[in-house]
């Protein structure tokens, strides 16, 4: 069996609390979440120390000791993208497969630095959102889309990628520019990738599910909305990750999310105004 271990800014969390049984069930009981680090206790929620009693798995005192122990590797801290470069540096530098879990970085100069350091030490990594492994997505045509309507829930600093990480996926890894055209309660974003193709992200309140409209360079349109239980197929991807080493989502399509999402958020201060992303 091999032993996977958690590292995270606090373990009582949703992702921390449901990767363990799903890891399990996927890989048919041949990967198991063995060791878990907590970086501090959740506010007025469980301890590390509880949380892991809760589990079963258990709680080790630093980040070296899991990475030493464990043959595969997950940093947490899914609402904190923030702490991901400090909780990452030692995983990175393991050549262990480290999954990083969304959202990927707070910007894409820490995005960049954190691939270059994988890269640097040999380390298999990768980061996404479930969504983008909903079958009803990976089965859309990709040739040819000009045009996407994007609707979903949540709010954009930690929901957004949900909605861009498939766009980016169906339109590719060179966005041009953004501009908000959102409000307050109902934070829009308009994505340019160049030569007429543009993509629109909507966030419509905690019962909008997700959506994509799609229309084609013929005029043809197409809705889709995810039925799929994409947790589960994300972590079917996540074990077959852990088996081979080969990451399934290309660095170039992540780093672009995270510009659009870091930008995304800078438009807010001045909505109907275009602003240029790096290259």
């Amino acid at each position: 069996m091999k032993k996977i271990g958690f590292i995270d800014l606090h373990l009582d969390q949703f992702h921390a609390n449901k990767y363990p049984g799903w890891i399990e069930q996927a890989s048919e009981h041949a990967m198991k979440v063995v060791y878990a680090y907590g970086k501090r206790d959740k506010e007025n929620g469980l301890t590390n120390a509880a949380w892991s009693q809760e589990f079963g798995i258990e709680l080790l005192p630093t980040i070296e000791e899991v990475v030493e122990r464990s043959d595969y590797l997950i940093v947490l801290s899914p609402d904190n993208p923030e702490f991901h470069e400090e909780l990452s540096q030692l995983p990175l530098q393991s050549g262990k497969p480290t999954y990083i879990d969304k959202t990927f970085a707070p910007d894409r100069e820490t995005a960049i630095r954190l691939f270059d350091l994988a890269a640097k030490h040999g380390t298999p990594m990768y980061s996404t959102s479930a969504l983008r492994f909903a079958s009803e997505y990976r089965e859309l045509d990709r040739s040819d889309i000009q045009t996407i309507s994007s609707w979903g829930p949540g709010a954009f600093a930690n929901y957004s990628i949900h909605q861009i990480e498939p766009i980016v996926s169906l339109m590719g890894a060179s966005p041009k520019r953004v501009m908000y055209i959102g409000t307050p309660d109902s934070p829009a974003l308009l994505i340019d990738f160049g030569n007429g193709r543009q993509a629109t992200v909507n966030h419509l309140g905690d019962n909008c599910p997700f959506t994509l409209g799609l229309k084609n360079g013929d005029g043809g349109f197409k809705q889709v909305t995810p039925h799929s239980n994409f947790f589960n197929l994300f972590i079917e991807n996540l074990v077959n990750f852990f088996k081979t080493g080969k990451p399934a989502v290309n660095p170039a399509e992540t780093v672009a999310v995270i510009t659009i999402i870091e930008y995304g958020l800078k438009a807010a201060d001045t909505p109907y105004v275009w602003l240029d992303l790096p290259q």
